[in-house]
């Protein structure tokens, strides 16, 4: 017990948190499967838990706090998708238009027999559109979404779009790019414009500052021997966080704090709107969160069918026991979790730095978390 106690005292004092979960959280951080994480949980109007437990960086002591900064990674598609349904509900784009009316490269686009395909918004934000990825030695040098485009184009389509779900990330920067051309502005100018600025999420971005940097977690994978050691962000290379050389990942990109994501989330579960400010249509809402990829077979844990650049929990099980059917979200690649529960009305938020899970969607962390917070 003594480790528990221990790191029980780590945990940030908060006038909300609920204790079950921050006994969760004490707990796999004893067992070093993390060390350490931000937890939320939200309703349509409030925080209702906040928590910050064990330590952002091991090696210096340095304690979680709530504001730590955390790659987010494939939390950053969610967001994707409420761009491009800004963008349709300002009738700039329809998602079911092909994504060729925009980018004048994909008109080329090609099968492996050398027969066209014509893939759609839609197509991409399902995951169901087939293009091939781009390895990170092909795409080194580019800096721009545009740059990026040909490199996707020039690969053959792997199958019919729309025939089946296969999680793609180009296909998500292709939506993106599409962001820009039809609004006139990069990707971090528009969200920074339409969403991060006027939700006040002053710390979440595809370029943390010096100034950031400082507050940005450790990353840490779990050895053989059972202990944590630093694990460098896949998607860095040598380069440092703060550098701009690097186009804005719109499938992985963003960082953010729990605070941040929390208010997107919220605007989300309340609609699309948010301290009297409409940022979606309940429509285009509601039609990103419900399933948009038919009967297709999808990931990464069973009972999942996908919206418009959002996983719907169709039938909870397992890690996702605890919430209802239809809530809809995002994990990311290092355990970052985001859940928008529309029955029960709840936000849900994990914030960890764990490298190597077998299955970070999958994770035990993630589900005593659900458990402890329902």
């Amino acid at each position: 017990m003594k480790p528990l106690i221990l790191l029980a005292c780590l945990s940030i004092a908060h006038a909300q948190t609920n204790p079950l979960i921050v006994e969760a959280m004490d707990r796999a951080i004893a067992a070093k499967e993390i060390a350490g994480a931000v937890t939320l949980v939200a309703d349509a109007d409030q925080t209702l838990h906040l928590a910050a437990q064990g330590f952002a960086d091991l090696e210096n002591k340095s304690p979680m706090k709530e504001d730590s900064i955390f790659w987010i990674a494939s939390m950053t598609k969610p967001v994707t998708g409420a761009a491009v349904m800004m963008m349709q509900d300002a009738g700039k784009l329809s998602v079911d238009d092909p994504v060729s009316k925009y980018l004048p490269e994909f008109k080329q686009l090609k099968d492996a027999e050398g027969k066209e395909v014509v893939i759609t918004l839609k197509h991409c934000l399902t995951h169901s559109s087939g293009l091939s990825e781009v390895s990170p030695q092909e795409s080194g040098n580019v800096t721009t979404l545009k740059d990026l485009m040909p490199l996707i184009a020039a690969k053959p389509v792997q199958f019919p779009p729309g025939s089946k779900w296969q999680y793609s990330q180009t296909s998500i920067n292709t939506a993106a790019r599409v962001v820009e051309v039809v609004s006139g502005l990069s990707f971090p100018d528009f969200l920074d414009r339409q969403l991060f600025t006027p939700l006040g999420m002053k710390d979440t971005t595809f370029y943390p500052t010096e100034e950031q940097a400082k507050r940005i977690a450790v990353s840490y994978s779990r050895n053989a021997a059972g202990e944590l050691e630093k694990s460098p962000l896949m998607f860095l290379g040598n380069a440092p966080v703060t550098s701009r050389e690097r186009y804005p990942r719109a499938n992985g990109g963003l960082f953010s704090t729990a605070a941040d994501y929390a208010k997107f989330a919220r605007m989300i579960l309340r609609g699309g709107e948010l301290d009297g400010k409409r940022y979606l249509s309940e429509k285009a809402v509601q039609q990103m969160t419900t399933v948009q990829s038919g009967d297709l077979v999808t990931g990464f844990t069973p009972g999942n069918g996908w919206g418009l650049g959002w996983c719907v929990i169709r039938e909870p099980q397992g890690v996702s026991a605890a919430l209802s059917p239809g809530t809809h979200g995002h994990g990311g690649a290092y355990g970052t979790q985001a859940w928008i529960d529309p029955v029960k009305k709840r936000v849900h938020l994990l914030l960890v730095q764990r490298a190597n899970f077998p299955n970070s969607d999958g994770s035990a962390v993630r589900q005593a978390f659900h458990q402890a917070a329902r």
